[in-house]
């Protein structure tokens, strides 16, 4: 069947990241996760302890390298390993805790050394909003000039009494700023987004979602909200304080949220990964091809596609 829709290689009804860079690089382009071995300012003290209520002990990165190997090394372990079934070139991923939170320094140690390996055509970098400035800005401006360059800035919700509730140790504002600096250099800048959150209503989390719209960022990633043992929010869950989201309930508002996002921007991810050994909660999310199948099939329903409300 042709495809009938624009910005996608497999009929999906929204501008999949898996189209854009296999347009941008002729081929398909594998990321490989790496810990730079960060922190965050809400876990040193800085600015909180105990990082955000829902990140697990290893800062998001829980499919990233181990940070006792250099960046070669663990690029090198990950790399072996995808080249026995899969043949392509690759995106250095700092995923683990907050990338940009540290001298500037070691930053171009990392970054550098992750752009010297082999078939590495980008970078992606994951951080806080509130660990940018002009330095670091001006820097990774000199990367976006000879690769493929992605800062992925954590928002998660523009709701401050969720951010409070989750350990956040930023504002809505805060993230502006942040966002501002990036953009006022021409950067790419992927926003993340979390569903699911405690508290947030599906108007609250679709809110968020248009204000993303209104910045018109390079793309975004929107996830589920992943309770992972020996987090601060597992407690909260197995309390009964909140409960999570169901898959239909999941698959309405990531419809609605990519309804009112711009065509134009690529969406990296309608889902997200969770550790089978370590996730409590929702455990259907571990079934990642049937929410992506579900979603597909909720906008065919619909008739609908990603940018259709947004003006």
């Amino acid at each position: 069947m042709k495809n009938s829709f624009q910005n996608s290689c497999d009929n999906k009804r929204y501008f999949t990241q898996n189209y854009y860079l296999r347009k941008r690089f002729g081929g398909k382009i594998f990321k490989i996760s790496l810990n730079g071995n960060f922190t965050c300012p809400n876990i040193d003290g800085t600015k909180g302890f105990g990082g955000c209520t829902y990140c697990s002990s290893k800062g998001s990165g829980d499919f990233a390298g181990d940070p006792h190997l250099s960046i070669s090394e663990q690029f090198d372990t990950v790399r072996n390993m995808m080249e026995q079934k899969w043949h392509g070139k690759y995106i250095a991923y700092f995923q683990a805790n907050t990338n940009t939170y540290a001298p500037l320094s070691k930053l171009k140690q990392l970054y550098e050394e992750a752009l010297g390996q082999k078939d590495v055509v980008g970078l992606s970098i994951a951080t806080r909003p509130d660990c940018i400035d002009e330095n670091i800005a001006d820097y990774l401006c000199e990367l976006h000039k000879k690769t493929y360059l992605t800062v992925e800035l954590g928002l998660q919700t523009v709701h401050d009494i969720t951010g409070e509730r989750i350990n956040r140790c930023h504002t809505y504002a805060d993230f502006l700023s942040g966002y501002n600096i990036l953009k006022d250099r021409g950067l790419n800048i992927c926003v993340h987004i979390i569903n699911g959150l405690p508290g947030e209503t599906h108007e609250m989390m679709l809110e968020t979602a248009k204000k993303v719209a209104t910045l018109n960022p390079h793309s975004v990633k929107l996830h589920l909200l992943h309770i992972i043992k020996g987090t601060k929010i597992a407690g909260e869950y197995l309390r009964g304080d909140f409960q999570t989201l169901s898959l239909e309930e999941y698959v309405k508002i990531i419809c609605d949220q990519l309804e009112v996002m711009p065509p134009d921007v690529i969406i990296q991810r309608v889902t997200g990964d969770g550790d089978k050994n370590t996730l409590i909660a929702p455990l259907w999310s571990l079934k990642k091809f049937v929410v992506m199948n579900e979603i597909d099939k909720e906008f065919v329903k619909r008739n609908s596609f990603q940018g259709k409300y947004h003006f």
